[in-house]
């Protein structure tokens, strides 16, 4: 465990007061955590950012296997064309798997990867957050 001082200054009455907190800085494995952890963070970031991703990969890994249409379905707010995009990104990041079948129309799959399917502690921790903080996301949605 890291500690640090923190002083804030308070105007009222010209006076320091120091508040004492702890940074977690020993991951899972026991060793401490660095700045190349935090840069592999902004790597997976990068992979699942934007607003779709990993609310597709929540329903591919909730459903196991989707059809495009079906995907549309769960994200009512979702283009065709990001949905399209989104699923390549997420194709080409190595976590969906996209199957094709020569049919007459053409039928495509999407189902998630092992990897993708090792996110899914992320996402039900998510969720935990967000039954905590209902408060927070409501006063969020109502302005």
């Amino acid at each position: 465990m890291l500690r640090m001082e923190q002083y804030l200054h308070f105007r009222q009455v010209d006076t320091f007061s120091a508040h004492t907190i702890e940074i977690d800085t020993i991951g899972r494995n026991g060793e401490p955590m660095d700045d190349s952890d935090a840069r592999l963070v902004e790597r997976t970031l990068d992979i699942l950012g934007g607003k779709w991703k990993v609310l597709i990969l929540w329903h591919l890994g909730v459903a196991g296997v989707c059809r495009f249409g079906e995907l549309r379905h769960k994200l009512p707010g979702v283009t065709q064309r990001t949905l399209t995009l989104q699923l390549r990104e997420l194709e080409a990041a190595g976590l969906v798997h996209r199957t094709v079948y020569a049919e007459v129309p053409p039928r495509t799959e999407y189902r998630q990867t092992e990897e993708a399917k090792d996110l899914a502690a992320v996402y039900m921790e998510l969720k935990r957050w967000s039954l905590a903080h209902r408060e927070l996301l409501r006063e969020r949605e109502s302005r």
